[in-house]
């Protein structure tokens, strides 16, 4: 087996100076979806599978990419702007370093950088924030420049924004550099505050599992989601004009309102935004208590939300669900994400995730036609430097 030190060296030659290694993990949302742009609240958690960065030093100002996973490898030159957006995995550091120059954390050398990620590409468990995050942890730590993991968090989600250009929000990049092993983050995606919660899973595994349904409608949805709620906070704002986001009303203030929106697709969009705000807080007070059973009814209430008053599930993710919820040993399941297709998230029994991965699918393929992927994990640590060179391809 060849060490990525081996590898390291054979792509980017021996040297004197020191290989420094850094982790990020990839995230999952626990609960709370289509919060974000509504003024709730989420419950992202870290994984324990994410990006490794291998970085050393180089005795002139060029900048080498290369990676594990991927063919296409680069030297860049600073100087010359990059050679400007590639289209290629190496957007997402070369957008970091942009992004680190307008903070005023200018490259002082040049580096080499080999990355390897665990973290299954096209999944939703957020690679891209994963390598920017690690990207801006890595080179600050060498530059001696202070490291602020929610600087970082906004720096990296404006690479992506401004350099990439995929109009992504916070809370990836956000759990990504501030996560915590065995915390979830309750965290306000408007404001940036936020709380870590004990998320001690015990004798339970996260399951996160790959409908592998292409996501096409996305998009679409999701803007036709967006101005519903924009529709539903216009309604409500002539009973109560300081409202400024739909999640600001707790489910007893909404029901007292609601009658002012007469579109029932409307009202039901307005509703699953206020009571799954109610239920992510709900939520933490279980963790709080060590009560994983009440959890894994939320996730289930989340779902059911989801499919029948936001519909954003379809027919993929409802059989996914379905059938992990009928598994001895699952407490809860759910979409994650923005629905359409990708993941789903569960909580299952460490004894029976075996014998439930293979029911679920088995039956999710007899009833879909399509053959799911399935990740089991754990809560892992937010973005940091490793110690020592550890593990071999």
């Amino acid at each position: 087996m060849q060490s990525f030190t081996q590898i390291f060296t054979d792509k980017f030659g021996q040297s004197s100076s020191a290989i420094r290694v850094f982790n990020a993990p990839g995230r999952v949302n626990l609960i709370g979806e289509h919060l974000d742009y509504n003024g709730g609240y989420v419950l992202p958690a870290a994984l324990e599978f994410g990006t490794t960065l291998w970085i050393r030093e180089r005795e002139d100002n060029l900048i080498s990419f290369a990676s594990t996973n991927l063919p296409y490898e680069a030297t860049v030159d600073p100087a010359d702007g990059f050679g400007g957006k590639s289209g290629e995995w190496t957007d997402y550091p070369v957008g970091v370093i942009l992004e680190l120059a307008e903070i005023g954390c200018h490259l002082t050398k040049g580096y080499d950088l080999l990355y390897h990620g665990d973290i299954p590409n096209g999944a939703g468990l957020s690679s891209s924030a994963s390598i920017e995050v690690v990207t801006a942890f890595a080179l600050m730590s060498l530059e001696n420049a202070e490291r602020d993991t929610v600087e970082i968090a906004k720096l990296s989600q404006r690479a992506e924004n401004r350099f990439v250009g995929v109009n992504s929000g916070i809370m990836d990049q956000f759990a990504v550099a501030n996560g915590r092993k065995d915390h979830a983050i309750l965290l306000m995606c408007d404001t940036l505050e936020y709380d870590l919660v004990p998320f001690e899973t015990g004798l339970y595994k996260i399951v996160i599992a790959n409908t592998n349904k292409r996501r096409g409608l996305v998009d679409s949805k999701y803007n036709e989601r967006r101005a519903e709620c924009d529709q539903a906070l216009e309604l409500l704002q002539t009973k109560k004009p300081e409202l400024q986001y739909l999640a600001q009303l707790t489910p007893d203030e909404f029901s007292n309102l609601q009658d002012v929106i007469e579109d029932e697709t409307v009202r039901r969009r307005a509703q699953h935004v206020v009571e799954e705000n109610q239920r992510v807080l709900d939520s933490v007070e279980s963790l709080k208590n060590n009560d994983l059973e009440a959890f894994g009814r939320y996730m289930n209430d989340s779902h059911h939300s989801l499919r029948h008053l936001y519909e954003v599930t379809g027919a993929e993710l409802d059989a996914m669900v379905e059938e992990f919820q009928r598994q001895p040993g699952t407490l809860g399941a759910r979409m994650t994400g923005a629905g359409f297709g990708g993941c789903t998230v569960a909580l299952v029994h460490e004894d029976h995730v075996d014998e439930v991965i293979t029911e679920v699918g088995s039956h999710y393929e007899a009833r879909t036609g399509l053959k799911p992927d399935f990740y089991v994990c754990g809560v892992g640590q937010g973005v940091h430097e490793l110690d020592e060179n550890k593990g071999a391809l």
